[in-house]
């Protein structure tokens, strides 16, 4: 019963991180006049950005800093959603 619980509390910890670093990366901010950078550039925050294009680097962190500030929230929501409903059931 109590292993049940806390693998109830990981995944939905896990799934909110997941979930939340998605919204986050869909709402990354755009770079002047191509749009938002591509996944690669974005999770490895510029360094594979190369000549004329190394100016996106601060939008690259930018936009992994959403992303990660995404997957913070989103795990502890998933988490506090996990220990309401772990109440709920009592």
């Amino acid at each position: 019963m109590m292993f049940e619980n806390r693998k109830r509390i990981w995944i939905m910890g896990a799934g909110g991180f997941i979930l939340g670093a998605f919204i986050g990366y869909l709402y990354r901010p755009p770079a002047f006049l191509i749009g938002q950078l591509p996944f690669k550039h974005v999770i490895s925050r510029g360094t594979t950005l190369k000549g004329f294009d190394q100016i996106y680097i601060q939008v690259a962190q930018t936009s992994f800093n959403y992303l990660v500030v995404g997957g913070i929230v989103g795990a502890l929501l998933g988490l506090i959603i996990a220990i309401v409903s772990k109440r709920k059931t009592r």
